[in-house]
């Protein structure tokens, strides 16, 4: 897949190289491989280009589940009842 550069700017292409890699690859380790640089020197580009990974996507219809915990008896305080202070 050629990448099209619209100047000579090697930051850009850098930049651009980065992205394109790991939108490939789907992860920072495989994307260092296509690029031959380790993993930690995509690592410092990703941090000197400010590129977030992976992108962060929350579709619309996420629900977050709440959780119930049911009390061991009537009272809110379960187990724990005969600790009060009052009684």
């Amino acid at each position: 897949m050629p990448i099209q550069l619209e100047d000579l700017n090697l930051r850009t292409a850098e930049r651009t190289l980065c992205e394109t890699a790991l939108q490939k690859a789907g992860s920072i380790i495989e994307a260092a491989q296509l690029l031959g640089i380790t993993r930690h020197a995509l690592k410092r580009r990703m941090v000197k280009h400010h590129i977030e990974w992976p992108t962060v996507l929350v579709p619309s219809s996420v629900v977050t589940p709440s959780v119930i915990v049911p009390s061991l008896s009537g009272d809110p305080l379960g187990a724990f009842s005969s600790m009060r202070a009052d009684g």
